[in-house]
């Protein structure tokens, strides 16, 4: 251990080149070791080349060396260059009728991978024989205790509530 180490954090930061901004942190209180390198814009953990984005590491180092950890932050994720996008005009469409004819491949979707937005959603898990209808007994009635329909399908239900609405 250095004698420049410092606690940052869970994370330990032993400056191991200050001049060409190299690192080596600890997570505590796991002990892993990642050497983090500023001008290399690369830490161990793969985070920081990835999302062009200080990772936990980078920002531990820029703590304990009192750094701005804004610079390492890529181009892309600062407002300038964000605007330089929507710099450049637009053209617009203009009416459909107008567009020139398309005479390139039609593409015809499958109806297999379409999401169904109404209605209840459909069963994905494996039938097993438990599940199979013909295992199981038939269908009973609750209400008129015949086979083949259960209650809402009954036949009486509808004379038995045509009744009750006589009274």
């Amino acid at each position: 251990m250095h004698a420049n180490q410092l606690a940052s954090g869970n994370i330990q930061v032993s400056c191991f080149d200050r001049q060409n901004e190299v690192f080596e942190v600890r997570e505590m209180p796991s002990g892993l070791e990642f050497a983090v390198d500023l001008r290399g814009l690369r830490c161990d953990c793969g985070e920081f080349q990835v999302d062009r984005i200080p990772c936990r590491h980078v920002f531990a180092c820029c703590a304990n060396q009192r750094l701005d950890w804004k610079l390492y932050v890529n181009d892309v994720y600062k407002m300038e260059q964000v605007r330089r996008v929507y710099r450049a005009r637009f053209r617009p469409l203009g009416n459909p009728t107008t567009w020139p004819a398309y005479n390139g491949p039609r593409f015809v979707p499958n109806p297999f991978l379409r999401r169904v937005s109404k209605g209840r959603p459909r069963m994905t898990r494996f039938l097993n024989e438990m599940d199979t209808r013909m295992l199981r007994r038939p269908r009973r009635c609750t209400l008129c205790g015949a086979e083949g329909h259960s209650r809402s399908r009954c036949r009486q239900s509808a004379s038995t509530h045509a009744g009750g609405d006589a009274q």
